[in-house]
């Protein structure tokens, strides 16, 4: 289990918001997550890992905030 607290890059937060103002599903919105986390956290924005594939599983809580 990981614990994370980090400001996603606009374009992230931007790509997210977007998805979920035009109906997108859960999976998707979980998808989208993922991918946006995998860029910044995983692979450091292209720094490291640059093949990783990142998918959330057994999300217990997840908050985001403006």
């Amino acid at each position: 289990m990981r614990h994370l607290t980090l400001a996603l890059p606009p374009e992230h937060a931007a790509r997210l918001f977007d998805a979920r103002e035009q109906g997108a599903t859960d999976r998707e919105l979980q998808q989208a997550t993922a991918d946006a986390l995998g860029d910044v956290y995983f692979r450091d924005s292209g720094r490291r890992a640059h093949d990783l594939l990142v998918e959330l599983t057994d999300i217990e809580w997840i908050e985001f905030e403006l």
